[in-house]
Parts: structure tokens; sequence; C-alpha cells
């Protein structure tokens, strides 16, 4: 009987003891141990599992219970071990804010997030302050909803400015992008939570995203494509790295070793996690070689894949070893190691004055006729257009969106501002799912009771698709146009004026309509403050500051990828037996914005760094000094106008002639000045670093960096030069690479 009772005592301490292991002295725990330690006393099917994203714990090596952070909804996460004191972690969407569940099962809250102004509008204020600010704004809200990572900011270039995701991307420049996007990491890693930057890499299209075969030559890669990831590295230092869904030049970037380690791990440093983005199973053991380290979203065949590979000498454990250290360092830094207690209740009303501020900044001015804006307060304005009031577009859709509170569109923000918007044209939209056609006599009515009139352009896209080259999206609908015409004419007539505000995501055609309005905005799409923002730059308390972050061309024929990406004319359906379907010549290559357009002498519609403002700025005594390290130039802006405002100081450089073709110029530095009062001067000083100049020669797998003259510029877009100063290096350099991706 004594025996009977013992067994049965052992047993069941058995078994509780596999639903929840009992933790012995000697087991050793992440943080009070070594990572060493810790990665010692892993068994393989804890190893595998670390490395494979999921929402359970890990107990006794099999599949324990969901984790509770899983009711937040985030994106994905990473696997707990609570046996050696590993927490889950926690990753989210997206670039414009933490994108989580609304709702939770039993709990009556609904859960929001600031929506902040899109990627391409912070670029467009040129100022990293901006960039930073914005950060902040997102990585508070990553920490007080409980999450670790957010997966941002989205950094592809802009190849062409049909990609559906462009506006979370920043720009058509390397530099530009990789600056502003290295300083939204820092403010975003400010709040002790960490970024996924991505799409890494040439993700540069939607349509068939997944499987579609980026064919880079290396020196585009290099010039560009990898320059503004390499660039937000070395600003940022962000603590993962994205791996993209497409294939570059032959395998998936997620198992493309000499990118993933022989280029980012060894050429760059970087000393992050590297994860995947969210896909099905594909090659897991060329993954793990590749140094990719976690796979989301994760599947069980997955775990097994490794498992099985060690097992049959197919998988070195060194390499598997190596993975996990690279998470286990990643998950020491996280809010949950440290135990974090999320307050589930960031200042949204904080967050959003931010945004309010940091989307003005980036509002660029494209045409202003005889000082059409500002306008005067009080004036009654006739507004057109959907997109003023329902149908306006605070970000585009997919994970570049988040669940904002509210949105404050154009006709509430002017309002506002202290403007009568004519009520019968709110009226006229209340009820409205699409833009309507205004014909003459309608206008010829609104023109002869209000003192201005704006129309509202919009477009929208998103994850998943790419916009298309046609009336509606890329140009002007018939309806559009023939709107616009009919009010130009009728408040012309009355010697009243137009204004066209252009709520986009992307670039659109303006050859063909510019002429018609007396000024033009584009504010792009400003997140949910975006309205108020509008109208602090139309009534003058802000004045426009921003310059365009890529070129717009005549038409979209004349950007050079427009040959080599999918697009045909039959009703929008893609072709699967077309070149550009399952793969991507990127024939252009370094022939990409305003590298092409200038150089080559082709007009624009708008240069790249293109922006008005309501005064006028003069650039002096630009000297520029050589480094073999770093280049440093200064140069002093002064306000030359009447009104406070601030400039952006935009360097090039024009490299002499080489072995190599190289454009006319390229960017290499900028800044911002404060606000300037009239007559008021600042210095800026610019830095960059001096092999930024080299060219990539395939032939020898290096950088090279010719003797000669170089011709430092700096100007208020590519073609508008300001001053000019000669920078002279005496010896050239050459720098070998070892990595061919």
């Amino acid at each position: 009987m004594k025996k009977a009772i013992l067994l049965t005592l052992f047993l069941s301490l058995v078994i509780a003891g596999e639903s929840k292991p009992v933790h012995k002295a000697n087991v050793p725990q992440l943080g009070k141990n070594s990572i060493d330690e810790v990665l010692k006393a892993m068994t393989l099917q804890e190893k595998a599992e670390l490395l494979v994203g999921g929402d359970y714990e890990v107990v006794n090596g099999k599949k324990g219970p969901v984790l509770p952070e899983a009711k937040i909804g985030a994106a994905g996460m990473t696997k707990a071990i609570p046996r050696l004191g590993i927490p889950c972690t926690v990753l989210t969407d997206g670039p414009a804010g933490v994108r989580i569940s609304p709702t939770r099962k039993g709990d009556s809250r609904t859960y929001y997030a600031t929506g902040n102004p899109i990627g391409t509008l912070v670029a467009s204020s040129w100022d990293t302050q901006c960039a930073r600010a914005v950060g902040r704004n997102m990585g508070n809200e990553v920490l007080e909803y409980g999450c670790d990572v957010l997966l941002a900011p989205g950094m592809c270039l802009h190849r062409n400015p049909l990609c559906g995701r462009n506006f979370e991307y920043f720009s058509e420049d390397p530099v530009l992008s990789g600056t502003m996007s290295g300083n939204e990491i820092l403010g975003i890693q400010s709040n002790g939570v960490g970024t996924s930057a991505k799409h890494f890499v040439c993700n540069n299209q939607e349509t068939y995203r997944t499987q579609n075969n980026s064919i880079v030559s290396q020196r585009a890669l290099r010039e560009l494509y990898l320059k503004n990831f390499e660039l937000a590295i070395r600003i940022g230092n962000p603590w993962t790295i994205m791996s993209s869904y497409n294939l570059l030049n032959g395998p998936y970037t997620q198992a493309d070793k000499p990118l993933l380690h022989d280029w980012l791990r060894g050429e760059v440093g970087y000393k992050g996690m590297v994860m995947t983005d969210w896909t099905e199973r594909r090659n897991t053991v060329e993954q793990v070689n590749a140094e990719n380290d976690l796979m989301e979203w994760g599947l069980d065949v997955q775990v097994q894949d490794i498992i099985n590979a060690v097992k049959d000498g197919k998988l070195s454990i060194d390499v598997v070893n190596r993975n996990v250290r690279n998470l286990l360092n990643y998950i020491v830094k996280t809010p949950h190691f440290r135990h974090y207690k999320a307050s589930d209740a960031p200042d949204l009303k904080a967050h959003a004055a931010v945004a309010r501020e940091m989307a003005a900044q980036g509002i660029i001015l494209l045409k202003n006729r005889e000082g059409t804006l500002p306008l005067v307060q009080g004036q009654k304005i006739a507004l057109f257009g959907i997109g003023s009031y329902k149908g306006f577009l605070a970000n585009g859709f997919g994970s570049g969106d988040v669940n904002k509170p509210y949105v404050v569109n154009i006709f509430k923000g002017l309002e506002n501002a202290g403007y009568q918007v004519d009520p019968d044209m709110a009226e006229l939209y209340e009820d409205a799912d699409a833009d309507i056609n205004i014909g003459p006599s309608y206008a010829r009515h609104r023109a002869s009771v209000d003192n201005v009139a704006i129309m509202t352009i919009r477009r929208n896209s998103g994850e998943g698709s790419d916009r298309r080259n046609e009336p509606g999206d890329w140009k002007l609908s018939p309806a559009e146009l023939n709107t616009m015409k009919n009010i130009a004419d009728a408040f012309h007539a009355q010697g009243k004026k137009l204004i066209v505000i252009l709520n986009i995501g992307g670039v659109i055609e303006t050859t063909s309509w510019k002429n018609i309005p007396d000024a033009i905005l584009l504010p792009w799409q400003p997140g949910e403050e975006g309205g108020n923002a509008i109208a602090n730059v139309i009534s003058g308390k802000v004045c426009p500051s921003g310059h365009l972050p890529m070129t717009f061309p005549l038409a979209y024929e004349d950007v050079p990828s427009s040959k080599n990406f999918p697009q045909n004319d039959n009703g929008g359906v893609f072709d699967k037996d077309k070149s550009t379907i399952g793969f991507t010549k990127y024939d252009e290559g370094i022939w990409v914005g305003y590298r092409y357009f200038d150089t080559f002498d082709k007009p624009v519609s708008y240069p790249f760094g293109y922006g008005l403002s309501y005064t006028t700025f003069s650039f002096s005594n630009l000297k520029v000094r050589y480094g073999r390290e770093v280049c440093k130039a200064v140069v002093t802006v002064t306000n030359t106008g009447k009104v406070a405002g601030k400039e952006v100081a935009q360097l090039y450089v024009s490299a002499p002639k080489g072995a190599l073709e190289k454009p006319k110029k390229e960017l290499r530095a900028f800044a911002k000045t404060r606000t300037l009062q009239p007559g008021e001067s600042q210095t800026l000083t610019m830095t960059f670093r001096t092999m930024d100049m080299a060219s990539f020669n395939e032939n020898t797998n290096s950088w090279v960096l010719d003797p000669g003259v170089y011709q430092v510029k700096a100007g208020q877009s590519v073609e508008d030069i300001k001053a000019t100063a000669p920078m002279k290096i005496s010896k050239g350099v050459q720098k070998k690479v070892l990595a061919v991706i």
C-alpha cells in the first residue's frame, strides 16, 4: 500500500513536470547567465523553435500554451522558452505606426494608434528632426501597447512611380532615403524598442511580389538599392532587418548568403538580427545557412526541417548556434525581457500634435501664381472633390495604415482655421461615393457666391497591388479634368482663384493640367491631423518648406523603368507570359530618377528636390574641405523675403570624367535651416563619407574614387543650383570587395 502511494505521488509529479517544468538551480537563465551558457543548455528542439516564429511557449521541447501576448493581435511573435528564462517578443506593423487588433475578445475597449504622415511626406520635409519626431511617436506606442519591434521603416527606393507601396517609402535617392529612415529608426528605438528596416532588398513592385526575381547589376545594387540600407544602418543601427519576399539575381533574398552574410554582416558589419517577411514554408535550411535568423510567420514544419537537417548532417549545429545567438542578443534588449509593464494608454493627444506639426513640415508648394497662397482668413471657399470630405486619405492601405482614433479632413481643417467653407458644397458631397462631374453652370453659380475654389485630387494605393498607367490613377480622369476646367473658367471669369490639393500617395501626371489652377499644394497622405496641417499652410501659419523626394516626369513613358515594370493594356490583367512576370530586369541600371533626367537633359514636370515657399532665400559662402575619410561643406542660407520660413540646402557633387559613365550630379548631403526671420541667416554644415563619391566597377569588383577636381554644388533642387565650389582629389582610391550579390 505504501509503495502504491509513493508510486502514485511520483507519477503525479512527473505529469505536473511535463506541463510546468521545475526550474532547477543549475539551469541557466537568460539575463542571469551568459548567452553562451543559455545556448549550451538549449536542446536542438528549443533552438529550432526559437528560429521559427510562433505565439506559444515551448515546454519540454513541445508546443505549450498560447501566450497571453497573442491577444494583442500584432503581425507576429517569437516563442517563449520559460525553462531558460527566454520570453516571447511581439512584432507589429508598420511604417505609419502600430498596427494591432482594434478589439480583443472579452474587452469592450477599442485600441487606436496615431495615424502619422506617410514615409514619402516625412522625406519631403528633408528634416532629420522631423523623421526622429515621427519615429518617437511610433516607438512610444510600440512600447505602451506591449510590443517589442515595429516592422518599419519601409525604405525601398522609388524605382518606378507606379509601385503600390511607394507611399510607405521615402525617396528615389539612396542618400535621402537612408538618412531619413536612419533618423526615424533613432526616434523609434529611443523608446527602448526595436525596428525592422524593410524590405531588404529590391522589392520595388507589388505585382507578383512574393515570387518575382529582381535581376539587378552589381553596380546598381551597390550604388542605389543597398546604399540606403547601408546609410540607415550606419545612422540608426536597427535591431533587425527584414529580408524581402522576392528573389534577387536567382535566390530568394531570405536565403541569399552573399547578401545576408557576406555583404550585410561582412562588408557593412551589421550585428543585429535578420527576419523574413511573412511567408509560407520555403527553403528552410538555405535560409538558416544564409544567416536569416528568424522565420515569420512561422510553421511547425520549419522547426522540423531544421531538426532533420542537423540530424542528417545537412545543416551544421554551429550555424544553428550562430543564428540562435543572434536571436538571444536581440531578445535581451526587448521590453518583454525587461518585464516592462505596458500601459495600453499612450498619450495619443500629444502624438497627434506631433503628427500635425511634422505633416506641415513636409507639405510641398508646387505652384503659386501671383501669390495666390496664403489665403486671407474668413474667405468663403467652394471646396470641391470627395477627397476634401469623407474621402480624404490619411494613409494608404495595407500594413502602412493603422486604426486611427479620427481623421481631420480638409473641410474640417479649413473650418478650424477660420475659413467659411460653403455648406452647400459639403451637402453636395455628403452622400457621394465618388467624385462628381461638375458642369459649367454649377461652377458659375459657385463662383458668383464664393471667394475662392479649392479642388482636391485623391489617389490611393497599398500593399498587394501596383498602380496603373490609366486615367483615374496615373492620369486625371476625364471627369476630373472636365471639372477642373469648368471650375477654373468660372472662377477666373470672376477674377477669382482655383487651388488644387493633391491628396495622393505617389507621383501622378501633372503636365497636361498644371497650367489650369493658380496654386497647387502637395500634402501627400498626411496622417490623421492632415486637414489641420493643410489649413496651417493655406493660411500662412506655416510657411511651406517641403521639397520633392522624387521626380515628377512629363509622361510615364519617360521613366526608364517603365519598359520593365509589370504593366500592359489589357484591362489591368497581368500577362504571365510576358517577361515582366516572374522576373524584372532592372535594365535602367543606375539611371533611376533624377540621375537619368538630369544627366541626359530630359525635361520634367517637377525636378527632384523642387519646392516653393512664401519667402525667398539666397545661398552664399559655400566652402568645402576634402578629407581622406570625410568631406565637409558649409554654406550660408539667408531669408531674402518678407516672411519667416525654413529652407533646405541640397548638396550635390559632380565627379570628374573617369573610366565609368557617371551621373551629372548626385545628392551627397542635405540640411534644413531653423525658421529664419526676414534678413536672418544661418550657416549649415554638411558632411559625407569620401568613399560615398566612389563608383562601383563590376569588372574589378571594387569601388573606384577617381582623382581630379570634383564640383560641389548647393541648391534648392537638382536643377536650381545656387553655389558651386571645387574640391580636388589628388590621388585616386580603389577598394576591392569580396561579395558578389
